[in-house]
Formats: C-alpha cells, sequence, structure tokens
C-alpha cells in the first residue's frame, strides 16, 4: 500500500541554456518590478536594461545571508515603490532574500511573527507577491520551495519563513549563468545540492514520487561535480543544475535530515557558508543512520552509498577528495568543540531534524560533530 502523499513546485519551471531570456517577456505585463541581486551577478545588468524597456525597475543590490535586521532595512525601501512583481537572480541567499521580501512587503506584521522556532511561527496574513526565481549558482534549489532561511543574530540561529503560497510563480534555471563560479562556491553549492537528493530520499517522508527524482539526480549530481572539480568540463554543468533544482523540489515534498537540522544551528552561530557545512556533515551523518536503522530506511542508506562508491572508490575516498578540494571543517568554520553538546541539542529541535530516518541519540550527535 502507498501511503497518502502530497506534491507541490514552483508554478512553472523552465530549465536549459537561454531561459534567462524569458524573464523580461514575463514581466512586461506588470507596472512595478523589485530586482533584487547581488553586485557579482553580471546577467543581472542586462535583465534590468531589458526590464526597463517596459516596468518601472527598483534595483536592490544585496549582500550575504539575508538576516533579520537587513531584510526589516531593505522593507522600508521597497515598501514604498510597492512593486507588484519581484524577481531574484543570484545565488540561493539572493533569492531567499527576494522571498522574504515577497513574504513581508505584503504582512501586516514583522517577521517575528511569522518566523518558525525563535518566532510565532503564525501563516502569512496575505498572499506573497509573485516572483520569478533566477539562480547562478547550482546549489540551494530554493528557487522551487516554499521557504526562505532568515538568520536572526540575537538568537543565534538561521530558521524558516515558510508559506504554501511562498512558491515562486516562475523558476528559471539556465546553467550558463553558473558557469563563472569561484571552485570553492562550486565544491560547497554542489554538496549542497547533492545533501539536498540525498537526504529527501533516506527521509522518514520520502514519497514514490521524490523518490523517482532523487533516485535519477543522486548519481547525476555526484558524477557531475566530480567533472566539474576536477576537469573543468563545462558540459557537466547542465547535469549540475538539473541535480539542484531537483534537490529542491525533493526537499519541498519529503523533507530533509539532520545534515539540515545540524546546519542551520551552525550556520546561525558562526555565519559559515551553508553548503560548506552541509558538505562537512555529510559522511558522518549516512554513517551514523546506517549505524543507527534497518530494514527500508537501511536499504536506502546502502544504496546512497553505493553511488558515492561507483564515482569516488569508497565514502572515505569520497570524504578526502573533498578534504582535498578545500572543504573545511567544522572548528574551521568557526565552531569549537565546547559547542557541540549545545549544537546537538538544538539541532534535534530544527524542523529539518525531523525528517531523519531515524532519531539518533547524543552520542550519535556528537560523535558527528567530533568528525565534521
Amino acid at each position: 500500500m502507498i501511503a497518502p502523499f502530497g506534491f507541490a513546485t514552483a508554478g512553472t519551471i523552465r530549465f536549459g541554456r537561454g531561459v534567462l531570456a524569458e524573464a523580461a517577456p514575463f514581466a512586461a505585463t506588470f507596472a512595478r518590478v523589485l530586482l533584487v541581486r547581488s553586485a557579482s551577478v553580471m546577467a543581472a545588468d542586462g535583465l534590468a536594461r531589458d526590464l526597463r524597456q517596459t516596468c518601472a525597475v527598483l534595483d536592490l543590490i544585496v549582500k550575504g545571508e539575508p538576516d533579520l535586521p537587513a531584510i526589516t532595512a531593505h522593507l522600508a525601501t521597497t515598501r514604498p515603490f510597492a512593486p507588484d512583481l519581484i524577481i531574484a537572480i543570484g545565488g540561493g541567499a539572493v533569492i531567499d532574500y527576494g522571498k522574504a521580501l515577497a513574504a513581508l512587503i505584503p504582512a501586516s506584521h514583522g517577521a517575528l511573527r511569522y518566523l518558525e522556532v525563535v518566532g510565532d511561527g503564525k501563516p502569512l496574513d496575505a498572499a506573497p507577491l509573485p516572483l520569478i526565481a533566477i539562480p547562478t549558482t547550482a546549489g540551494t534549489g530554493t528557487e522551487v520551495t516554499r521557504n526562505t532561511v532568515i538568520g536572526v543574530p540575537e538568537a543565534g540561529r538561521k530558521v524558516s519563513l515558510r508559506d504554501p503560497r511562498l512558491y515562486p510563480t516562475l523558476a528559471l534555471v539556465d546553467p550558463d549563468l553558473c558557469l563563472s563560479c569561484p571552485k570553492g562556491v562550486v565544491l560547497a553549492s554542489g554538496l549542497d545540492a547533492i545533501t539536498q537528493v540525498i537526504e529527501p530520499f533516506i527521509s522518514a517522508r520520502a514519497n514514490p514520487v521524490t523518490d523517482a527524482v532523487c533516485r535519477d539526480a543522486i548519481p547525476r549530481g555526484l558524477a557531475a561535480l566530480h567533472r566539474i572539480m576536477d576537469h573543468d568540463d563545462a558540459r557537466a554543468w547542465d547535469a549540475m543544475a538539473l541535480t539542484s533544482l531537483c534537490g529542491g523540489i525533493a526537499l519541498a515534498n519529503a523533507g530533509l535530515g539532520a545534515v539540515h537540522g545540524f546546519a542551520g544551528v551552525i550556520g546561525g552561530r558562526t555565519g559559515a557558508a551553508h553548503g560548506a557545512i552541509c558538505g562537512t556533515l555529510l559522511v558522518p551523518v549516512l554513517q551514523a543512520n546506517l549505524a543507527a536503522t534497518q530494514a527500508d530506511a537501511a536499504a536506502r542508506i546502502t544504496w546512497v552509498i553505493d553511488r558515492i562508491t561507483d564515482e569516488f572508490g569508497s565514502l572515505s575516498d569520497f570524504d578526502h577528495w573533498t578534504r582535498d578540494h578545500g572543504l573545511p571543517r567544522l572548528a574551521a568554520l568557526g565552531l569549537p568543540p565546547e559547542t557541540h553538546a549545545a549544537v546537538a541539542r538544538e539541532a534535534k529541535d530544527a524542523s529539518s531534524y525531523k525528517a531523519n530516518p531515524v532519531d539518533l541519540d547524543m552520542a550519535a550527535l556528537l560523535d558527528i560533530l567530533a568528525r565534521g
């Protein structure tokens, strides 16, 4: 018997080299467009020029990952503009900025009313603005999810604002936009993408649709990241971008697990890159989950480890490969050992952890952190 499940994603997904060109024609029916981007995304300059032929445009350059003070400051300048469409072009952090503003510009209250864990976790009281999400890194998959991650510095946490209406109206996934990424960003974002097809596959909430997505994407993503990092194979970017997209689709419908439960806590404490945290924890979490679970979940984890072995030789070889390419350990990311117990306790309360295939005990969680 197949257990009941649901499935949802962005309103429309367009994938392929050159689909960036579809953004301006889609926006032409809107009067005022808020363009959210980072200063480093050169493709946004041409997009802004195209948009101004038909729309009033407010060009908002954002920095770093979204946090509550930055979002509050940006609301003060964007609400008076009264956009009727938001376009976010950039990495996962930029798209999260765009989604946060899409949710909060029409909202009646401050962000804390809607934030999970550190806030009230209330549903949005107004529909979010329509959003076009255009990723320029292959990692987060946030262009097809219904949440945005916001840092809350005073709480030392990164938490989600989540609403079923927050799926972007249009996701444009153009692998050409990823080609200029620095190798460190490629590695961290690629490991994030791979983690985000692995965790939904072994999740307690996996379903037949997400299984189909992840079974294809896991070996595809592993091979693509290997070719990009070791051989600068530009042809592999299509596969890497597709893996990232599949990760967003899967996590939105099957949840994640302990890697991301840790990542939200560690990222909030240290400000370290999300993908680097996920990458450094993936192997020890897989091993801890395999040791603690059985039956179907163990078979799924073993299948994942076999796919890693097919590409890299063994799970240990994969871990060494990431380190040889510069992936830092948790201590280098700013997490001292004396914080591990508190981090483990907080990770157990994270929403992402709830879908882990097994509830790991404190000893297992501390061992993961010690090896990460």
